[in-house]
């Protein structure tokens, strides 16, 4: 598919999103989509600033406040949830005019987008990035309805993962013509590398390998269950090797407490919340990534380690663990089972040789995957919408 070359030109994108809190990773495929069509500019309640190298590279407009209600709570995964979105997107868009709109997930604003399409006439891209049981909401038959009543008058859909297209296809019953499934959330390795904060990163002290978590510090990411793999190595005598933790959340302290009392301070280290700007040095001087989520859409953080030639350790929860060959760039785990977790980082432990084979193997699946590639993706399914 190539209709970029088509494009229409004079062409307006508006990118709707309820929240983009922790959306710094999407933000250098939007500078590539930005340089492709004449305008874009993004519709948003809550923004985390310019990521290094794409300050002010669009518009942003934050458009009222973002809220939530829980509807619903799971020991595992993602929280069950209805956005309470602002009527305020309406205004905005109509004084915007876009021609096409990309809007994150199946939302009231969404749905506000769709309602005004017979008035507008603009094309409406529909972004769900990957499947899981929380999000997808397969067991709510209310849920299902409103979603397939949406999806009928969508244009096109894009998603990152086989996983998604596979609920688009089969439970919305979207035609597989609209879906197109291919990662459009790709890192930049230069915004990974642009903060000066923790520059020449020194981990000589710590034991090697040295094993990387990145994510918040709360059940759903399965640090619980890592920890408790590195104690069965602590109580096998296994003792080579370092984890190192970044992310804070609420169980952090607990985590912390539970490291104290079984004597593995020397084995793992918590560095709490880390810039942005700053995690491409740990990338660099760490060698083993391990993303032990119990529920995860995606996993951004993996294709970061991938385009630092790290191996992976994934868990079978995470939507991009469509990213890992088994036995060449890594391994995916059951995150619930800290005995095969243990015998995965015994494979580096015992077998360090087979590090850099398989981070090779990591840059060599990542390597057609760069922010370019993925908004000339982009721009192709809204030409796509445009001339169907």
């Amino acid at each position: 598919m190539n209709y970029v070359k088509n494009k229409v030109k004079n062409i307006t994108i508006a990118w709707v999103s309820p929240s983009m809190k922790l959306g710094f990773y999407i933000q250098p495929v939007l500078r590539n989509l930005d340089k492709i069509v004449p305008k874009i500019e993004i519709f948003t309640s809550e923004w985390p600033g310019f990521v290094p190298g794409c300050e002010d590279a669009f518009k942003v407009n934050i458009v009222g406040k973002y809220k939530e209600i829980s509807v619903g709570k799971t020991n595992a995964g993602y929280k069950r949830i209805i956005q309470l979105l602002p009527l305020e997107i309406i205004p905005h868009l109509l004084k915007f005019k876009p021609q096409v709109i990309f809007v994150t997930g199946l939302s009231l604003w969404t749905l506000f987008v769709l309602m005004l399409k017979p008035l507008t006439k603009w094309r409406v891209i529909i972004i769900y990035s990957g499947s899981s049981p929380n999000i997808d909401m397969s067991d709510s038959p209310v849920r299902i309805f409103s979603r397939r009543l949406m999806a009928e008058y969508a244009d096109a859909f894009v998603t990152n993962s086989q996983g998604g297209k596979a609920y688009l296809t089969n439970l919305l019953k979207v035609d597989q013509a609209k879906v197109f499934a291919r990662p459009y959330q790709i890192p930049d390795k230069q915004a990974l590398l642009q903060s000066s904060a923790v520059n020449d990163l020194d981990l000589s002290n710590n034991q090697h390998p040295v094993f990387l978590f990145i994510g918040q510090t709360i059940h759903r990411k399965g640090l619980t269950f890592l920890l408790e793999a590195c104690l069965l190595l602590e109580n096998q005598g296994c003792r080579d090797y370092t984890l190192i933790v970044i992310g804070d959340g609420a169980q952090r302290q607990e985590l912390e407490s539970w490291i104290r009392q079984r004597g593995l301070e020397n084995r793992i280290r918590f560095e709490g919340w880390v810039n942005y700007g700053s995690l491409g040095e740990y990338f660099q001087n760490t060698d083993i990534f391990i993303f032990p989520t119990l529920e995860d859409i995606w996993g951004m953080v993996v294709l970061e380690a991938m385009l630092f030639g790290k191996p992976i350790m994934c868990s079978k929860y995470a939507g991009v663990s469509e990213m890992i060959s088994p036995g060449d760039n890594g391994y995916i785990f059951d995150p619930c089972n800290p005995t095969e977790i243990a015998q995965l980082m015994r494979c580096f432990i015992d077998n360090p040789s087979v590090i850099s084979s398989m981070g090779y193997k990591s840059q060599e699946l990542i390597a057609h995957h760069t922010p370019e590639a993925a908004a000339e993706f982009l721009a192709d399914v809204q030409s796509f919408a445009l001339n169907h």
